[in-house]
């Protein structure tokens, strides 16, 4: 998917329940509380489930991923997401 497109015009491509793994290392862009600017919240490959979908800008769909081994929700576009083999996705 473009990252001009406007994705709600779609279905969200993971659905809530869903395991999903972290395609890149994610650092706090300073809109996590409680952690400083900078700082690396979830890790390349770490496994998670999809908690929540909402939406930024009217555009894009933003996915609450709940990491179970650092016991962090954070958020996340589709791009930063890959399903993990045999999950179902929402596309």
């Amino acid at each position: 998917m473009q990252d001009d497109a406007i994705e709600i015009h779609a279905a969200p491509a993971f659905l809530p329940g869903q395991k999903v793994r972290a395609r890149r290392h994610i650092k706090n862009d300073g809109t996590f509380f409680g952690r400083p600017p900078g700082e690396r919240l979830v890790h390349k490959g770490e496994a998670g489930y999809v908690r929540d979908i909402g939406t930024f800008l009217q555009r894009y769909y933003i996915y609450a991923v709940e990491f179970v081994a650092s016991g962090r929700v954070v958020g996340m576009r589709f791009h930063e997401l890959e399903a993990l083999p045999g999950e179902e996705t929402g596309q």
